[in-house]
């Protein structure tokens, strides 16, 4: 039954991709994937939000699936970071393409350790 969660979560997490990404998109003239670059730091708040909770004993497997597995794996995108920083590099812009593969590196894990972080001194662990 936890299919149920992780399809429901994906279900919202799909969208909220999309409409996030052209949204930040459209905002910035640059070649940057800022739309791609914040779903995924979201999505990896998120997640160590979820995980902390979990770690603390207040998230249900059934948030577990919803939030975690359905959510944040429609919400983060590793393919399409990974086709944005080729195409930045085929493009003559590696520049950005070291830039966006160190800052998100750097801040999905520093995201994923501050929701962590929140989480414990929500709930406490």
């Amino acid at each position: 039954m936890s299919w149920v969660f992780v399809i429901a979560g994906a279900a919202v997490g799909a969208p909220l991709r999309y409409v996030t990404d052209r949204a930040v998109q459209s905002r910035h003239d640059s070649v940057f994937p800022w739309g791609t670059f914040l779903v995924n730091v979201a999505g990896c708040l998120i997640l160590g939000a979820v995980t902390g909770a979990a770690l603390a004993g207040a998230a249900s497997s059934q948030l577990q699936f919803l939030l975690g597995t359905g959510l944040c794996g429609a919400l983060s995108t590793y393919s399409t970071f990974s086709y944005e920083t080729m195409r930045l590099a085929e493009e003559g812009t590696k520049f950005y393409a070291l830039v966006n593969v160190a800052a998100s590196i750097v801040a999905g894990l520093g995201a994923a350790y501050a929701g962590v972080v929140l989480a414990q001194a929500v709930w406490g662990a």
